[in-house]
C-alpha cells in the first residue's frame, strides 16, 4: 500500500482550546480514527490563526470560551486566508443566538463539549465532507411534531419569515414590504404559532435547515 497516499487523504485537524486536557482528549481520539491527523493545538486564538498560516489544517476546531465576540471577529479573519479550513465552534454551552451567528460568520459545525463521542465525531465527519451540522440540542424547537408545513403560511407571513431568516430587524422588514412594524409584530405572532419555534433566532436555524443549509443531529 502506497502509505504516502493514504496520509495525504487523510484530513488534518487542529484544536485551538483553552484546556490542554480537551486538547489532548481530541487528539486521542481523532489518532483512533484512520481518516484523519490530529496536528496541532493552540492555546489562543492568536496561536490559532498562525496555525492555520504554517500548518494549514483541514478542519479547525475552536473553544467558544475564548469569547463569543472574539471568536465571532476570528472566523471572519479566517475567510481571508487561502483555503481557510472548516471550523468546528463548540462550548460548555450554547444558546441558538450564538449557534446563528457563528454559522453566519463562517463556522461550519456547532457542537456542545458535554456531547457524546458519537455526536461530536457526527459532526467532525459531516464537516469533513463539506457540509454544515448542528447539534440538536442547541436548537430548543428541533422536535415539535405539531409544527405546520411551511405552506400553511400566508404569503405576507412567508415573506416576513424570509426576512428574518436573512436577519432583519422588525423595522427593517416593515419599510420593505411597506407595512408598519406593528404587523410585522402580528406576522410573527402567527408565525410563531404555526411553526411551533420561538423567537425569531429559532426562525432562523430552522429555515436553515429546511433549506438543507445545516444538518441538525441529536
Amino acid at each position: 500500500m502506497d502509505l504516502t497516499t493514504e496520509e495525504k487523504q487523510k484530513k488534518r485537524v487542529a484544536i485551538c482550546d483553552t484546556q490542554p486536557i480537551t486538547a489532548e482528549g481530541v487528539r486521542v481520539l481523532l489518532e483512533s480514527c484512520q481518516d484523519y491527523e490530529f496536528i496541532d493545538w493552540a492555546e489562543s486564538l492568536e496561536v490559532g490563526a498562525a496555525l492555520v498560516r504554517t500548518s494549514h489544517p483541514d478542519l479547525l476546531i475552536v473553544d467558544k470560551a475564548f469569547g463569543t465576540h472574539a471568536v465571532l471577529e476570528w472566523l471572519h479573519d479566517l475567510r481571508q486566508f487561502d483555503g481557510p479550513p472548516s471550523a468546528i465552534v463548540w462550548g460548555v454551552s450554547m444558546t441558538e443566538a450564538e449557534a446563528l451567528r457563528f454559522l453566519q460568520a463562517g463556522a461550519s459545525g456547532i457542537v456542545r463539549k458535554g456531547a457524546d463521542l458519537r455526536t461530536i465525531m457526527s459532526c467532525v465527519n459531516t464537516v469533513a465532507a463539506g457540509r454544515n451540522w448542528m447539534e440538536d440540542t442547541v436548537f430548543r424547537d428541533a422536535v415539535r411534531p405539531d409544527r405546520y408545513p411551511r405552506s400553511e403560511l400566508t404569503a405576507r407571513e412567508q415573506q416576513v419569515l424570509e426576512l428574518v431568516e436573512q436577519g432583519s430587524k422588525n423595522k427593517e422588514i416593515a419599510q420593505e414590504l411597506g407595512i408598519r412594524p406593528g404587523t410585522v409584530k402580528i406576522h410573527l405572532k402567527h408565525i410563531f404559532e404555526k411553526t411551533g419555534v420561538r423567537g425569531r433566532y429559532g426562525l432562523a436555524l430552522n429555515g436553515l435547515r429546511e433549506k438543507s443549509l445545516v444538518t441538525m443531529a441529536s
